[in-house]
């Protein structure tokens, strides 16, 4: 099976964690975007989606699903979107897509959390993949520092073909830290999070996945944390 192949079959599985009358939150990336053409052929069976990006919302919106502000809403039953790592204890490196601080909100609302993934993505220890940290630009060059003091190598996220910042829908920049083995996931995303200047880490290890639909070629296995 392709990659892409493992992440329709993920998506079609997590329509079974839909539930009927509510309102569910919707991450970002290739992986959420296979969920969300999977939500448009039920969506007369929710009230509609609280979306992690604007282009979420607008891939919501073709469909003719729904999307409400966050604001307007106490609680979700259900957020499902992808990762770029996730561990054995549901904690996850997230941001790939740049919209990593909505995506850590919405998940923060909802009861449960289900991360949709090709079995690529589930390692050991994160940290092969760059750890995205989302900074208030004028903070750039003291959160590298003290992200460096951390024991990684942060770089500037750049807009594809440019030489310009890449701009997340909140006016943030992204900093993309590698060389970092993350035994410690909880530990580390409290001290990022302590940096002045940051919006928000990719990490998610205080609220990590509650369930993960894993696509493999023998089939989709599902994992469960306490």
């Amino acid at each position: 099976m392709t990659q892409d192949e493992l992440k329709q079959a993920v998506a079609r599985e997590a329509i079974r964690y839909v539930v009927d009358g509510e309102i569910i939150g919707v991450g970002t990336g290739s992986t959420a975007n296979f969920f969300i053409d999977e939500l448009a052929k039920i969506k007369d069976r929710i009230q509609g989606a609280v979306a992690s990006s604007e282009a979420t919302a607008a891939r919501l919106a073709s469909h003719g699903i729904r999307v409400f502000d966050l604001n307007a809403v106490d609680s979700l039953a259900v957020y499902i979107d992808g990762a770029d790592e996730i561990d054995a204890s549901g904690a996850m490196i997230k941001g790939g897509g740049a919209a990593l601080t909505r995506e850590k909100i919405v998940a923060s609302v909802a009861r449960q959390f289900v991360c949709i993934a090709d079995g690529s993505k589930l390692v050991e220890v994160l940290g092969s993949f760059a750890l995205p940290v989302e900074v208030i630009p004028m903070a750039r060059a003291s959160v590298m520092r003290a992200l460096s003091a951390l024991g990684g190598q942060p770089r500037l996220r750049l807009q594809k073909g440019s030489d310009q910042p890449l701009i997340t829908d909140n006016g943030g920049e992204i900093l993309d830290v590698a060389g970092l083995r993350i035994s410690d996931p909880v530990g580390l995303e409290t001290q990022i999070d302590h940096i002045v200047g940051v919006v928000a880490s990719g990490l998610f290890a205080r609220r990590g996945a509650n369930v993960c639909l894993l696509g493999t070629p023998e089939g989709v296995k599902t994992l469960r944390f306490a």
